[in-house]
């Protein structure tokens, strides 16, 4: 059998998906609120970035890839305007329930497939930006993920990766004391499941770094790929073409 990480534990791949499936079963009607917590609220403005990335345009059509509660969705639907079209999916039962309630909620209407983002159900050449934030380390296969990505972008699409990274050198012992002491009480605090959010700060330290991202991006055969580090390397936001 093949192994692969879950958080600092090697496990199964066959494992692996069944085992993120009931983190993310477990937190999905926290997530929001914990969202804002643990980043103070900065989630907000790295995601906004991202959008401003993308650099999407009125009547486009965008894939939002383990979007979720839908707040990329949400960003990405100003963007292409009435004329345009964003696929909001995840992998997740519970988190796209999140995502598609929130949306309706507020009067949106837009397409929601359940689907793994490593064999998405969508035509080749198809959207003309396709997204994964904070989804992409949690997937078994990420260099299949991303070639998926790359299929279903149309020639000239652009792949949007927002995703924990390598944090700069003189905040690794305040980020480690956070992210192991810290975020996994108010795991517990908030969203009683301080396992969950214990995995979370593990899965982002055996995430690739941002050049190792940068060259699986590469690797899939996207081009002009590069990467805009925020909040000190907290987070970064990669970008490649399909040309």
């Amino acid at each position: 059998m093949t192994k692969t990480h879950f958080g600092f534990e090697t496990v199964e791949e066959t494992d692996k998906a069944r085992r993120v499936a009931s983190v993310f079963t477990s937190v999905a009607g926290k997530y929001d609120i914990m969202n804002d917590l643990m980043s103070a609220g900065l989630h907000r403005i790295w995601k906004r970035f991202a959008v401003g990335v993308a650099g999407v345009r009125p009547g486009q059509r965008v894939l939002d890839v383990a979007g979720g509660s839908a707040d990329m969705s949400r960003l990405f639907l100003k963007e292409v305007g009435k004329s345009g079209q964003v696929v909001l999916t995840d992998i997740n039962n519970a988190m796209l329930r999140v995502g598609r309630d929130r949306l309706l909620d507020e009067g949106v209407s837009t397409p929601v497939t359940q689907c793994d983002a490593e064999h998405l159900p969508f035509p080749d050449n198809y959207f003309d930006c396709v997204n994964i934030s904070f989804g992409l380390r949690n997937v078994t296969h990420k260099d299949a993920a991303l070639s998926e990505m790359r299929r279903v972008a149309k020639p000239g699409g652009r792949i949007i990766v927002l995703e924990f990274s390598k944090v700069a050198k003189p905040l690794e012992k305040a980020y480690d004391l956070y992210s192991f002491k810290l975020l996994p009480q108010m795991g517990k605090l908030i969203a009683n499941d301080a396992d969950s959010y214990r995995y979370l700060a593990e899965s982002i330290r055996m995430h690739p770094g941002q050049e190792e991202l940068k060259q699986m991006m590469i690797d899939a055969g996207l081009e002009s790929v590069e990467y805009f580090n925020l909040t000190g390397g907290v987070v970064a936001v990669h970008r490649g073409y399909k040309l």
